[in-house]
C-alpha cells in the first residue's frame, strides 16, 4: 500500500473498481449492435486498473489483473485474428466477414454468437493489456 495515498481514495477505489469493470462488460456486450464495443470497454476497464494503481501500488494492481499484461495482448490479438478467419476457413468468404451461430439454451432461449463479438473481446483484451502495460511501466519509472 502506498503511504501517500488517502484512505478516502482507497475506500472509494474498492467500491468503484467492480462497478467500472461491470460497466466495461456492459459496453463490450452492447457494442456490436449499438455504441460501445471492445475499444471503449477496454479503456473503461483500464481506467479501473489505473484508479487501483493510484490508490494502492503496482504489485497489488498486478494481483488484481491476475494475468500478465503481455498475455492479455497476445490472447486478444489471437482472438481478433481467429474471428476474421472463421469466414475464410468454413465458408470461403472474405477475411473479417461476420458469421453468426444461433444456439438454443434451455431457460434462456435463443443465443446468437457472432464473430464480431469475438473480435470485440479480442480488442478489449488488447486495449487492457496495452494501457495496463503503459501504466505499470510509468509507475516503475516514477519509483
Amino acid at each position: 500500500m502506498r503511504s501517500d495515498s488517502s484512505i478516502i481514495l482507497q475506500t472509494s477505489t474498492r467500491m468503484l473498481v467492480p462497478l467500472l469493470l461491470l460497466f466495461s462488460i456492459f459496453l463490450l456486450l452492447r457494442g456490436h449492435n449499438e455504441p460501445g464495443g471492445g475499444f471503449i470497454a477496454g479503456l473503461v476497464a483500464s481506467s479501473a486498473f489505473a484508479l487501483h494503481l493510484f490508490a494502492f501500488d503496482a504489485s497489488s494492481t498486478k494481483k488484481l489483473l491476475k494475468v500478465e499484461t503481455q498475455l492479455l495482448m497476445s490472447v486478444g490479438l489471437i482472438l481478433a485474428l481467429l474471428s476474421g478467419m472463421v469466414g475464410v476457413i468454413f465458408r470461403g468468404q472474405s477475411f473479417l466477414t461476420s458469421q453468426w451461430l444461433n444456439i438454443y439454451v434451455p431457460g434462456i432461449g435463443d443465443l446468437a454468437l457472432s464473430t464480431p463479438l469475438v473480435f470485440d473481446i479480442g480488442v478489449y483484451l488488447v486495449v487492457i493489456g496495452v494501457v495496463s502495460t503503459i501504466l505499470l511501466s510509468l509507475d516503475k519509472v516514477g519509483e
